[in-house]
């Protein structure tokens, strides 16, 4: 049984899986996005998106934090910069998991991983940061079905008075 065991080993060691997460989170804050294998990629989505979310927050504390983990300044300049105002209003997600089929040498089943913000295909708003999110989770269906009734009768008003 494998009960609490809730760690992707990817078959290496300790010292070796926070080596390679570690280089493959900085490529891919450098580059947007990267092409490797779908259990590293799952396993580098989970390892990167905090560090996204501790860059939202630009301090030297977080700095140091997301320092500890990274070990290259370019990357950090890049995820305290670009980055985190591209990611500004977005709650969480930041990461997209494309697979792309089997790997010819190897068979292995290959999968692009990219930075949701920076995709021009997919993205609305290109270089657009977008505002803050709101906090609250009210429901205000009352209020915007009296505003649509409201205001067809306004212009129905207007377009008689300019007759």
């Amino acid at each position: 049984m494998r009960h609490g065991d809730k760690v992707k080993n990817l078959s290496r060691t300790k010292a070796h899986r926070e080596a390679l997460l570690s280089n493959l989170a900085c490529q891919l804050i450098e580059h947007k996005r990267i092409v490797t294998t779908v259990a590293k990629a799952k396993a580098l989505r989970v390892y990167v998106e905090p560090l996204i979310t501790k860059g939202k927050t630009n301090t030297t504390h977080q700095r140091r934090v997301v320092f500890s983990y990274l070990q290259d300044k370019e990357a950090i300049k890049e995820l305290f910069g670009n980055v985190a105002e591209k990611v500004a209003g977005r709650p969480g997600g930041y990461t997209r998991i494309i697979k792309l089929g089997a790997r010819p040498g190897d068979n292995a089943e290959t999968a692009l991983i990219e930075l949701v913000d920076f995709n021009e295909i997919y993205g609305k708003g290109k270089g657009e940061a977008k505002a803050p999110a709101k906090k609250t989770r009210r429901s205000g269906g009352s209020k915007k079905k009296a505003e649509t009734t409201d205001k067809p009768e306004a212009s129905a008003t207007e377009d008689n008075a300019a007759e």
